[in-house]
């Protein structure tokens, strides 16, 4: 799984899967891509992925367990921002396999 060869160990393999795992929720994902510019109040959120409250809450908890988003209080508002910015690169390598893959079946369908 490891590039060069190298194998990654049974806990490193639980690791990623749990990782891909948190990552596999599209509202996760809105609230990545919302977070990409800055830090944000929940508030924000809601409004930015139009979720309810609840729901995005809900959400922020997984990601911050996961360590993807760290949080931070200032007085009676709580601010979200990306913890670990290579989740970036991990979606811009994704999202370019499907943008090549949907080129092509548009390509075939010409």
């Amino acid at each position: 799984m490891a590039k060069g060869g190298k194998t990654l160990g049974e806990e490193a393999l639980q690791q990623v899967a749990r990782r891909f795992a948190v990552l596999g929720e599209p509202m996760r994902l809105r609230i990545l891509q919302s977070l990409m510019d800055g830090e944000l109040p929940v508030n924000s959120l809601v409004e930015a992925t139009g979720g309810t409250q609840t729901n995005v809450s809900r959400h922020l908890q997984t990601l911050a367990a996961a360590g993807l988003v760290a949080r931070r209080r200032e007085g009676a508002q709580v601010f979200y921002s990306v913890a670990d910015p290579s989740i970036f690169e991990l979606c811009e390598l994704v999202c370019g396999g499907i943008r090549k893959s949907l080129a092509a079946q548009a390509g075939s369908l010409r």
